[in-house]
């Protein structure tokens, strides 16, 4: 006895409802795992300045994983999930940003540090003299039209003003997106003149790779005073998340376009399988971050060897750590009473919270004052720059016209010799002899008529 025949609808039913119970099973997994490493943060939560911007970027995974679910339940809404997506990763930069800073001490011990990067040391090696001097230099074909960055303010300034513009111009651009989509003119994937995409992509694209950039030269210069908190594995587990959603999508749409996927599965999810992807990688990458972003140094009553709260006070020194409280901290476990003061600085529950929601949106709202107030002074002094250039070419070509105008009216002016020459024409067709008054009358009308036709010509 056979089984009965499926239409079309029913074998596309069930070929997908495979890869959204899959997807469900990653989510669920990133969404846990996420949850439980925030809450472990919140109870820990004895370095705000660290820890308000550490779970801004553990909150990376469940944002990306929700976002990519619900786009692939219903492709309508995928959209907006994209660009809900987009302006998440220009403020997970933001946060990695602070974070490293706040593991420095904050931003005057982070200039301070930068600063006595200028004194060369003795064990010094010779490929890193250019930091010893506090000096950055940018690499080829930057080199050619950027100035080297000086170690101090400067570069520190530089590199906030280069990652806040990303979330700035991400905010804006996302905005106008959807202004653009309502209306039809967006074109996502269309570089076509007639649409907003291709302009929106290179404005973004210039913004995101300068703020990448900075963000490197920061870590660059930062990593041998950040080793106690494992900057590396911190920084490549950002940047995996960051560059392979946007890589995958490109290859993935290579892949289909050669024709590399085929059969019903494939078909059905060519215009969602980045999605898919992603909530895959997701719930990978929320058991990474139990790894990278742990809350155990920050509990009280624990200490271990890459504790950042005991390990900061060495780095804010510049000095190496003591041997005798290095070999302490490497045990598992070293309980110690609370001071009463300890106590009472210790924030509860509900008071982390809010401070994670206001401590760091007061952050970010003065940096984005500071990113626009630096801005936007360069800006008018370059508008005004270009005014005053097209004044200067407008003054110029006033006067080419001035002197045209008067090169015109000296040219009215009929020369000597030719006067001279008419006048004797007219001499020459005078008959010999005495000259009469009516003879004098006809030599003016003649000589009149060949000043008139003369001023004709001209």
């Amino acid at each position: 006895m056979g089984l009965p025949a499926m239409g079309a609808e029913s074998v596309s039913a069930i070929a997908f409802s495979w890869p959204i119970f899959s997807a469900s099973i990653f989510v669920f997994v990133a969404l846990v795992l996420s949850m439980y490493l925030i809450f472990e943060h919140l109870a820990a939560y004895n370095q705000p300045e660290e820890q308000k911007f550490l779970i801004g970027l553990i909150l990376m995974v469940p944002v990306y994983a929700l976002e990519s679910f619900l786009s692939l339940l219903d492709s309508d809404s995928a959209f907006n999930c994209e660009v809900i997506r987009d302006c998440y990763e220009a403020f997970a930069l933001y946060c990695f940003e602070r974070y490293l800073i706040a593991c420095l001490g904050g931003e005057e011990r982070t200039i301070e540090f930068m600063e006595s990067q200028t004194v060369m040391s003795p064990s010094t090696p010779l490929l890193e003299e250019s930091y010893s001097y506090g000096v950055v230099e940018h690499p080829f074909p930057l080199n050619c039209c950027l100035r080297d960055w000086y170690l101090g303010p400067g570069f520190y300034n530089a590199v906030k003003i280069g990652i806040v513009q990303y979330m700035i111009l991400k905010m804006i651009c996302a905005l106008l997106a959807m202004i653009l989509q309502t209306f039809g003119v967006y074109g996502e994937g269309k570089f076509e003149w007639r649409y907003g995409y291709p302009y929106l992509a290179v404005v973004l694209n210039f913004s995101q790779t300068w703020a990448l950039y900075c963000l490197v030269q920061f870590y660059t210069v930062t990593k041998d005073k950040l080793e106690p908190i494992r900057p590396l594995a911190k920084f490549l587990t950002f940047k995996s998340i960051v560059f392979l959603t946007w890589w995958q999508g490109v290859a993935v749409a290579f892949l289909f376009s050669m024709g590399a996927f085929k059969g019903s599965l494939a078909q059905e999810l060519k215009t969602r399988i980045q999605d898919y992807i992603i909530c895959i990688e997701m719930g990978i990458a929320a058991v990474v971050h139990l790894y990278v972003f742990p809350a155990r140094p920050y509990k009280r009553g624990e200490r271990c060897v890459r504790n950042v709260a005991v390990m900061a006070d060495y780095a804010s020194l510049g000095t190496p750590p003591d041997p005798e409280e290095v070999q302490d901290s490497e045990r598992i476990t070293r309980m110690r009473m609370a001071r009463h003061d300890e106590r009472e600085k210790r924030l509860n529950f509900p008071q982390s919270v809010r401070d994670v929601v206001l401590g760091s949106g007061e952050i970010i709202v003065d940096d984005m004052k500071y990113t626009v107030s630096h801005v936007v002074e360069p800006v008018e002094r370059g508008i005004a720059k270009i005014n005053k250039t097209f004044h200067q070419i407008s003054e110029n070509v006033k006067r080419q016209e001035e002197r045209r105008r008067n090169s015109k009216d000296d040219s009215y002016v009929i020369p000597l010799n030719s006067w001279t020459r008419e006048f004797s024409d007219v001499h020459d067709n005078i008959p010999e002899g005495s000259v009469s008054d009516s003879d004098n009358i006809i030599i003016l009308v003649r000589a009149q008529t060949l000043v008139i036709s003369n001023l004709e010509s001209v």
